[in-house]
């Protein structure tokens, strides 16, 4: 494979820098990192989001490990964001939004918000920066004690402020972030409770849930965790919670499987079965001839509904095949990544700016159906970095041996 070959570590690693570089003008002097547009300006319409700061911070994290210089800061600036602006000093945890002026704009606790926290704490205490121990005792308790449960093996969506009432949705996504903050949590920290927790939630999730669904993940639940197939109808492409099956979520379901079964001593068969059959599924629900990328989301037929290409997508495709073929060393996997990286390459990448376009339409135009600017660089980065790593322990433990 050539250098400049797309997806090769060579064309991975040049592409690092000028996605950071993007990334950096997110950076906003008075606390915080903010929405970017797609020329990597400030969204001035858009508040101060914890899953942009968060996101931001462990992109930071890893760069830093990985030897690039000047990020530390910027790991340093996230942690300060996540331990004022976004902190609820009263109750603790931390709001979904504020304002500019540091006004709370939703007072709610949510699930995929803390969940990013504590992954992006646990990856700025890899770092070594400054305050990141601090921030990952809190989110680590607060989500043993306030989102973990025991009796269910998964985590609740979403609480009041002062935790005192519980939404009655549960969501697959917020569970499926909180699988990877507990890989890394566990990793940083060395304990084990992570790593058996994360293994709890894909048990019942994707054993039991995705098996019984042909391998397409019910995304929506009532509280007693039956699901709600019918869940969103008629807001299809709702960015976090669209209607049906959400593709992307099974790659990235499957990669993170075969992480945690490279975790583990002693992993459970399913697991790698599990692992392959998502992503074959996934791979049958949104590849369409003629067509490049992969389509956001899909009935339960498996037909497409939302048509629309996201890199995030492509993103979790392109690592789960990686992670796939790394562990099975089948041609099958090596191919898709290389068709994926092409494609990626071709569409996804903006030669202009160094990021990602986040969205584009069937006919590879960019679209603001869903999303609109380049609100973090998370996915593409983990794209551009994971692949050149182990499948255990995780990037934080690992990548200062490839920076």
């Amino acid at each position: 494979m050539s250098d400049d070959t797309p997806g090769s570590p060579a064309w991975r690693a040049a592409s690092r820098p000028p996605l950071l570089e993007f990334a950096r003008r997110s950076q906003r002097p008075e606390g915080g990192f903010v929405w970017l547009d797609d020329t990597g300006q400030p969204d001035r319409d858009k508040r101060l989001e914890l899953w942009i700061n968060a996101r931001m911070t462990y992109v930071f994290a890893l760069a830093h490990l990985a030897g690039t210089s000047d990020t530390l800061p910027l790991v340093e600036h996230g942690v300060t964001a996540m331990s004022t602006l976004f902190h609820d000093d009263v109750n603790g945890g931390w709001y979904d939004e504020v304002g500019f002026d540091g006004t709370t704009v939703d007072g709610g606790k949510r699930c995929y918000g803390h969940a990013f926290v504590l992954l992006a704490a646990a990856a700025a205490s890899a770092a070594g920066a400054q305050g990141a121990q601090a921030l990952l005792d809190e989110a680590g308790d607060i989500h043993a004690h306030q989102f973990w449960e025991p009796h269910t093996g998964r985590c609740r969506e979403e609480l009041s402020e002062d935790w005192s009432v519980a939404d009655t949705y549960r969501g697959a996504n917020s569970n499926m972030h909180t699988v990877e903050a507990y890989l890394v949590a566990g990793d940083v920290t060395g304990d084990p409770h992570w790593h058996e927790r994360a293994l709890a939630i894909c048990e019942r999730i994707i054993g039991i849930h995705a098996r019984s669904h042909g391998w397409r993940i019910p995304e929506h639940y009532d509280e007693d965790w039956t699901p709600l197939p019918e869940f969103n109808h008629e807001s299809a492409a709702d960015p976090f919670r669209p209607y049906g099956a959400t593709p992307g979520h099974a790659f990235e379901w499957s990669r993170l499987l075969v992480q945690l079964a490279a975790a583990m001593e002693d992993p459970k068969p399913w697991m790698r079965e599990a692992a392959e059959a998502l992503f074959a599924r996934a791979v049958e629900d949104t590849t369409e001839d003629g067509v490049p990328g992969l389509a956001y989301t899909t009935d339960w037929h498996g037909e497409p509904v939302v048509r629309e290409r996201f890199h995030w997508v492509m993103a979790e495709a392109v690592l789960a095949a990686e992670a796939l073929h790394a562990a099975t060393g089948k041609a099958l996997y090596a191919g898709l990544a290389s068709r994926w990286w092409s494609e990626i390459d071709r569409h996804f990448v903006d030669a202009a700016t160094g990021s990602w376009h986040h969205e584009l339409s069937p006919s590879m135009e960019q679209s603001t159906r869903t999303w609109r600017g380049k609100p973090d660089a998370y996915h593409a980065f983990n794209a551009l970095t994971l692949p050149d790593l182990p499948l255990a322990p995780s990037a934080p433990m690992t990548i200062g041996a490839q920076g």
